[in-house]
């Protein structure tokens, strides 16, 4: 299953942008309301948790400078990616959209599809604000 974000413009540089989604800390800023937990790990990663789903942990997977970053599953019962595309728009601004790609039976994927599409194009809301 795959989600994307729409585009988003920011007032940050491609650097900045990407150096911004490469630092777990700040997914907190970027997070839904609903957000019962959020903990940065010492691995590089975070854990978090939406009201009234599991609890699940990202960790770093790739990273392609200025471009590209990878965040993926620390568990192995849902394997997904959650990408940030970073493009440069002019020497300040820079254009992200985050890619969501999960390997779910298609039970599971018609259950998660519309509440992973509200989570990332909440990430990439709260992302038009910093």
């Amino acid at each position: 299953m795959d989600l994307t974000s729409k585009k988003t413009v920011i007032n940050k540089s491609q650097k900045e942008s990407f150096e911004f989604l490469s630092d777990p800390a700040n997914f907190k800023r970027l997070m839904p309301e609903s957000t019962k937990k959020f903990e940065p790990n010492d691995e590089g990663g975070f854990l978090s948790q939406l009201s009234g789903m599991p609890e699940i942990g990202l960790k770093l997977n790739e990273k392609q400078p200025d471009e590209r970053i990878v965040w993926g599953s620390a568990s192995d019962k849902f394997k997904f990616t959650l990408t940030g595309e970073v493009a440069e728009v002019s020497e300040h601004e820079s254009e992200v959209q985050f890619i969501f790609h999960g390997d779910f039976n298609p039970m599971m994927a018609m259950m998660v599809k519309n509440p992973l599409k509200k989570f990332i194009d909440t990430l990439s809301d709260n992302l038009s604000t910093i």
